[in-house]
């Protein structure tokens, strides 16, 4: 259901700024001199191309501060995992490990 903003909650294009996957979405804000940002963005890669229909979507949160104030990024790397119909269905800030990358996209597909 659409809020007072028009906004439901659902990342699609218009707040990812690229087409979300079929299956489920890895969501990565960074940041131009992020270090951990870097090791993330490789896990996130692997990941996603590891399981078909999955998504790596990679934000600058400073280009897009408007979407990280309305999800309440504090800092970055911080990585969402989005269902087939954009729902954040988990949440994590710092640099993850594969394993729980792989976990935590179970609960989306």
């Amino acid at each position: 259901m659409l809020g007072q903003d028009g906004w439901d909650g659902r990342l699609g294009v218009a707040e990812l700024g690229a087409k979300p996957g079929e299956r489920a979405s890895l969501v990565q804000f960074s940041s131009a001199f992020c270090q951990p940002c870097r090791a993330t963005r490789r896990i996130l890669a692997e990941v996603a191309a590891m399981v078909e229909g999955v998504a790596h979507i990679e934000i600058d949160a400073e280009e897009r501060l408007g979407l990280v104030r309305a999800l309440g990024i504090e800092k970055t790397p911080t990585v969402l995992v989005l269902d087939s119909e954009g729902r954040i269905v988990r949440r994590a800030a710092g640099m993850p490990r594969k394993a729980d990358v792989i976990a935590a996209l179970g609960a989306a597909v």
